[in-house]
């Protein structure tokens, strides 16, 4: 996909996230926004901003805890900077899961010099980790919503169904690579090669030989890097298990304090939520990230339309929830965008 078709794609995603979201707040009652924001007390807001920060300590902490079992250690503040940057640039781009990972990639190489093998085992672990237990959680409330009434068995089986899937998918990706790296490298060698042909021909004369040589330094150092990779993989499963049981700890007890967030909220809006009605909120809401619009909108504001429907929960309250989420977000995009402004990846985030 070409640069242009790029911009196109993001461009028609925003416009539809938008109309989505235009359409959804169309069916709440704005007018009463003011009034539930108006009646949240000091302390209300500083234990909602408390718990907001232990989730991103949380996040950040489980990363250099991986980091360091990848013989990477790096301080928190470091790492802080370097997650909400990516963070801001997978806001903005299409899908709020991925997007900035490409330029944690390019600061960790260049402006904290970790070798590229380890910052790329050090950010994939992460991701790794932090999508696995977010499905694995997913399925586990979806299942636990299939045994109740409010959900149609048949169309909640097939999600339950597609989110083993991924799950599968991810765990034999990682197995493929700790047991059968050089079979997978023998499989990506020729894409790589017409990859690093095309980067080439920018460059060379056309008439130049263009084919990679097994004495090809870029070659030699290619494989290497990806020995390294995943020899670090290895060394860090059979020695560092501890570590990586406390990453995955810290990412489930991440998941206790967004349930806790969607918990003090409601209360704070004088909603009184029962384990299943939190479940079924939070559910919908991650669901609808999923779907590839920019941060969720749209989606999410649909998601919590539906959920409070059908739950029978008073739609005010969702018009409020709705408002505070953005506000989060929106706290959570500027302080994103100021470290991306700290690691002076403006420029590199637009290319």
């Amino acid at each position: 996909m070409t640069k242009a078709q790029w911009r196109y794609l993001t461009v028609l995603l925003w416009v539809l996230a938008l109309t989505l979201a235009g359409y959804a707040l169309w069916q709440l009652p704005l007018r009463d926004i003011g009034d539930g924001i108006s009646r949240l007390r000091w302390r209300d807001w500083l234990l909602w901003v408390s718990i907001n920060v232990v989730i991103l300590y949380l996040a950040v902490k489980r990363w250099q805890i991986l980091g360091r079992a990848l013989s990477a250690p790096m301080w928190l503040p470091d790492l802080f900077r370097l997650r909400q940057a990516g963070s801001a640039v997978s806001f903005i781009t299409p899908g709020p899961h991925f997007g900035g990972e490409p330029l944690q990639l390019y600061w960790l190489k260049t402006r904290f010099d970790l070798p590229l093998h380890k910052a790329v085992a050090m950010l994939g672990m992460d991701r790794f980790v932090e999508m696995g237990s977010n499905f694995a959680v997913l399925l586990a409330g979806v299942l636990v919503l299939l045994g109740t009434t409010l959900l149609p068995a048949g169309e909640w089986l097939q999600i339950s169904l597609v989110l083993v899937f991924v799950l599968s998918g991810m765990l034999l990706a990682a197995a493929v690579i700790i047991r059968h790296p050089q079979w997978l490298a023998d499989r990506f060698r020729p894409l790589a090669q017409r990859w690093r042909q095309a980067r080439n021909s920018d460059d060379v004369h056309p008439t130049a030989d263009l084919q990679a040589r097994p004495e090809d330094p870029q070659a030699q150092t290619s494989s290497g890097g990806w020995s390294a990779m995943v020899n670090l993989l290895r060394g860090a499963l059979k020695e560092q298990r501890l570590k990586l049981w406390v990453a995955l700890l810290l990412s489930l007890f991440g998941w206790a304090m967004l349930l806790l967030e969607l918990f003090v909220l409601l209360r704070m809006l004088g909603v009184q939520p029962d384990f299943l009605n939190l479940v079924m909120i939070m559910v919908g809401m991650r669901l609808a990230m999923l779907l590839p619009v920019p941060g969720g909108i749209g989606t999410i504001e649909a998601s919590l339309l539906w959920s409070f429907s059908l739950l029978g929960l008073p739609i005010a309250a969702a018009a409020t929830l709705i408002a505070l989420i953005r506000l989060r977000d929106a706290v959570v995009l500027i302080i994103g965008l100021l470290c991306l402004g700290s690691l002076g990846g403006r420029r590199q985030a637009k290319d």
